[in-house]
C-alpha cells in the first residue's frame, strides 16, 4: 500500500479539507490555462494533477509526459489516474540526459520540486532546454531560510528565499511571479506573507 512517504499527496487517502492537498490542487488549477500542446509535468507524484490538466484541457493537448523518480508512486498513478493523454515515466529530474531523452515541450509544470534537489543548476538547465521557444514554464516552491540552510521539513534539502527563487529565471524572455497562501494564488501584495512562490516564465 502506498504511503505518504516523501510528502506524496494521495487525494484518495486524505481528508478533502487537508491543507496540503488543497494547496497542491490550487496550483494545478492555476496551471490549467497555460497547458497546451505537448506538456511536461515533472515530479508528478501520484498523477492527480496531470489528470486534472488532461481532463480540463483535452481539446488543446497533444500529450502529457508525467515524470517521477519513484516506480511505486508511478504504478499508483497509472492505476488511479489513468488518462489516454498521459504517459507516466520513471526518470530523474536531475539527470542531465533528460532533455535528450524527452525532447521539447510547449508547457512545463513543476510544483514543489526545487526544495528536494541537490543539483538545482542541472534541473533548471534541463527545464530551459526542454522548453520550446515561446513555451511556458510554471514552477513553484516554498520559501525558507535559503540555500544550504537547515529546514524543519524532513524531505527538503533546503528552501529558497524569495530573492533566490526569483533570480532563477533571468534567461527567460518574460517572467511573472505569483504568490500562494492556502488556496489563494495572486500577485504579491505589500505587507502580506506568502509561504509559496510561483513563477510563470516564457522562453
Amino acid at each position: 500500500m502506498l504511503n505518504l512517504t516523501g510528502e506524496r499527496v494521495i487525494p484518495e487517502k486524505m481528508d478533502p479539507m487537508n491543507g496540503m492537498l488543497l494547496e497542491h490542487l490550487a496550483r494545478y488549477y492555476f496551471a490549467i490555462e497555460y497547458s497546451k500542446g505537448r506538456v511536461l509535468d515533472i515530479s508528478c507524484g501520484t498523477g492527480y494533477g496531470s489528470k486534472i490538466i488532461a481532463k480540463a484541457q483535452k481539446a488543446f493537448l497533444d500529450e502529457i509526459i508525467a515524470v517521477d523518480n519513484d516506480e511505486e508512486t508511478l504504478h499508483y498513478a497509472k492505476s488511479k489516474h489513468y488518462h489516454p493523454l498521459i504517459q507516466y515515466t520513471n526518470m530523474n529530474a536531475e539527470d542531465p540526459e533528460l532533455p535528450g531523452t524527452l525532447g521539447q515541450f510547449d508547457c512545463i509544470i513543476s510544483f514543489e520540486t526545487l526544495e528536494h534537489l541537490y543539483h538545482e543548476e542541472i534541473f533548471m538547465n534541463n527545464l530551459y532546454q526542454m522548453l520550446k521557444p515561446g513555451g511556458t514554464l510554471i514552477i513553484s516552491t516554498p520559501f525558507g531560510a535559503g540555500r544550504g540552510q537547515a529546514t524543519n521539513e524532513k524531505y527538503h534539502v533546503h528552501q529558497l528565499t524569495e530573492k533566490e527563487f526569483t533570480g532563477l529565471f533571468n534567461d527567460y524572455s518574460e517572467e511573472e511571479f505569483y504568490y500562494q497562501r492556502s488556496v489563494l494564488v495572486e500577485p504579491k501584495r505589500e505587507g502580506k506573507h506568502y509561504p509559496f512562490g510561483i513563477a510563470v516564465c516564457k522562453k
